[in-house]
């Protein structure tokens, strides 16, 4: 678990890309006696507080998972709360993310969602293109497996057509079919509510991410939680299978 320190002046620079699974909205809710969409109007406020924090830091990509392929097992009020907030996200924040120089991407299914949400997503995709600040990330109707699966449906068909060879397949050539394609691979790997697993996000990115478990709740995280979360990635060695020196 982190501690509760913070980077301090001369640290060393932030990771490239940090990867955050924002979890424990609804229990945040609960525990106020609030229903869950509370938890999730909140989770929506430490979001563009995370975006902001992740600008002053230096950051280059903030991926973000907003809604996993398994929420859609959720009360159907409870997704359309969800679809709800992510219209009002897409709409009121797109202006302030463009002027301040964010590149927005999203991940996932996200083209089987409800059309109007399709457009929004398309849009903000296409207003912030040639932003050159941070690369925010958004995870929509996520899920690595399915993720991992679909890549590899397609690297058969493109055996079959004959525009790739087996030999041709090898790691790099696989990532390249992956939705994250052109985005470097996570350096760390945060998840809040004090859960200890990665819930299929990013299976295949995060092979080699830190991973830093926080015991407090998404709505409740700030910058200083990822200060914390940076610095404890500070002291963290990084030997991608190797020995120490």
């Amino acid at each position: 678990m982190v501690t509760n320190t913070s980077l301090k002046t001369g640290a060393p620079s932030p990771p490239r890309h940090i990867a955050i699974i924002m979890d424990g909205n609804g229990r945040w809710a609960k525990a106020r006696g609030l229903p869950r969409v509370a938890g999730h109007q909140r989770g929506v406020d430490a979001l563009r507080g995370v975006v902001e924090a992740g600008q002053e830091l230096g950051i280059d990509y903030l991926t973000l998972y907003a809604f996993s392929s398994e929420n859609w097992k959720r009360p159907p009020t409870e997704v359309d709360d969800l679809m709800g907030l992510l219209r009002l996200y897409l709409r009121r924040e797109l202006r302030e993310l463009h002027r301040n120089g964010v590149r927005i991407r999203f991940i996932g299914e996200w083209r089987r969602l409800a059309l109007d949400i399709v457009k929004l997503i398309e849009d903000a995709e296409q207003t912030t293109a040639g932003n050159m600040g941070l690369t925010l990330v958004i995870a929509v109707n996520y899920g690595s497996h399915s993720e991992i699966v679909e890549a590899s449906r397609r690297i058969a068909a493109a055996v079959i057509d004959g525009s790739l060879t087996l030999d041709e397949i090898n790691e790099t050539t696989f990532a390249g079919y992956l939705y994250t394609v052109g985005i470097p691979n996570p350096d760390l790997v945060i998840r809040t509510s004090g859960e200890q697993r990665l819930s299929n996000f990013l299976l295949w990115q995060a092979c080699y991410a830190e991973l830093v478990f926080m015991d407090l709740l998404w709505p409740d995280f700030t910058k200083q939680s990822l200060e914390q979360a940076v610095d404890e990635f500070h002291r963290r060695e990084r030997r991608y299978g190797a020995t120490s020196g």
